[in-house]
């Protein structure tokens, strides 16, 4: 473990040595690959599960190097990874069970998609780490928009299909038994309350299943490496180092009880985040209006936050840092003299 972090280390300073260039590449393959998303969403909607499969195989592991190097690894921990690795489980193992397919589905489009919205993700091309952030959360509601509903074809055989939920003329008249193209067959094959034990209270079981895990994990079993270095950050170190300087809302909320308990404040509103966010995900997903409209919002957001941010903050991020370079030269050029003279006094 101690040759990876050291090598994830090493990977991460030399990309940092080069980031102009990278940020180039990036950019480049940051469009390319949202445009091939985006036309495989439309011409293949069938094919998508493949393409967040080499997503998350491929930068999940990389954003672990990155993050390892700049002590941000506890980051994957977070709710959004735990839930993207059970739609990747499901997606691979399990791609016809039905109650699953629905837990995914509330993580989706419930506590994920509206991170996106809440946490200001943004979607900026030439930023690896801003990418892999937004679709991390936008990608598996993406799918799950496209992917397959479950129908009972034949009761007696006890066949479940997964076929396109909204689109494919295929299963048009099983999946629409009205004639209308915006109702799905969840109308007439389930009851409201199998949906609400699936959509809402099974997946908010998983949700305390991971708390439970995380706090084990961060607040039990690392608390003396965390204490040891606060370099290292976490969701909670972040989130309230942020909300501490900016003295806003949630940083006035979690230290209602008191600045010894803010940590229990932190997992009471995110807890209640999560409870308001999966109850909203039954009606989107009785509804195709409800549902596309949706997706459009979260689409909408990450583009806008990343207008806002290549707008009014990089430029500010540019100038300090060349403001810092410009600091550090004088440093630098004063040392090699002071060498230079000791040279040559030897």
């Amino acid at each position: 473990m101690e040759m990876l972090s050291k090598q994830a280390g090493k990977i991460a300073k030399q990309a940092e040595e080069h980031e102009n260039f990278i940020n180039k590449v990036t950019h480049l393959l940051g469009v390319l690959f949202f445009g091939g998303f985006c036309f495989i969403l439309g011409a293949r909607p069938q094919d998508v599960r493949y393409l967040y499969c080499l997503f998350y195989v491929i930068f999940v592991p990389l954003r672990w190097i990155y993050y390892r190097y700049k002590k941000l690894h506890y980051y994957l921990l977070d709710f959004c990874y735990y839930a993207n690795t059970i739609f990747l489980v499901m997606l691979l193992f399990y791609p016809t069970n039905e109650k699953l397919f629905l837990v995914c589905f509330s993580f989706a489009e419930g506590p994920l998609a509206w991170a996106l919205i809440v946490w200001r993700c943004s979607l900026v091309f030439n930023s690896m780490d801003k990418i892999v952030s937004v679709f991390i959360h936008i990608l598996p509601g993406k799918k799950l928009f496209s992917f397959a509903e479950i129908i009972v074809i034949n009761v007696r055989d006890g066949l479940v299909l997964f076929t396109i939920r909204w689109w494919d003329p295929a299963f048009f008249e099983a999946m629409h038994q009205n004639g209308n193209s915006h109702t799905g067959s969840w109308l007439y094959a389930e009851t409201k309350s199998y949906l609400w034990t699936w959509l809402f209270f099974v997946p908010l079981v998983a949700y305390v299943v991971w708390q439970l895990l995380y706090f084990l994990i961060v607040n039990v079993l690392r608390e003396q490496r965390l204490l040891r270095d606060p370099e290292v950050m976490t969701s909670y170190r972040e989130l309230s180092k942020k909300a501490q300087k900016a003295n806003n809302m949630w940083w006035r909320l979690s230290g209602l009880l008191g600045d010894q308990n803010r940590m229990f404040m932190y997992i009471l509103l995110q807890a209640v985040f999560t409870v308001a966010t999966t109850a909203l995900t039954v009606p989107i997903f009785l509804s195709y209006e409800l549902h596309l409209t949706f997706q459009l919002l979260k689409a909408s957001a990450t583009v806008w936050n990343g207008g806002n941010f290549l707008i009014e903050v990089m430029p500010r991020q540019v100038i300090l840092k060349q403001k810092k370079m410009s600091e550090m030269c004088p440093l630098v050029v004063e040392t090699s003299l002071k060498l230079g003279e000791v040279t040559q006094s030897q």
